[in-house]
């Protein structure tokens, strides 16, 4: 089992989209992503709340996958409402903790 602060969740947001990665830190490799720029979501929402929503449900599902639960959220210095909180809750949803 991975240490608590080897695993980051980082989300990133610009005007036309928001992503997120999940990082192994220790390693400095990406464990699972999600974006709105994939290619089964890139006509839905572009960069609101909504798809900030969506893009956490989503991140929270391959993580899932690759076996993790457990993550600590970096939020990169984004304040934390809006996009990034809606990102954040969908991912809590979904079954990540942080």
């Amino acid at each position: 089992m991975r240490r608590l602060l080897d695993v980051l969740v980082f989300p990133c947001t610009a005007l036309a989209a928001i992503s997120t990665q999940i990082i192994d830190d220790s390693k400095g490799s990406t464990l699972a992503s999600a974006s709105t720029l994939d290619k089964d979501v890139k006509a839905k929402n572009g960069s609101t709340a909504e798809a900030a929503a969506d893009v956490g449900k989503r991140v929270a599902e391959a993580a899932k996958k690759a076996g993790i639960s457990i993550v600590v959220f970096d939020r990169g210095g984004f304040l934390f409402h809006g996009r990034v909180k809606a990102l954040a809750d969908a991912a809590r949803e979904g079954g990540l903790e942080f």
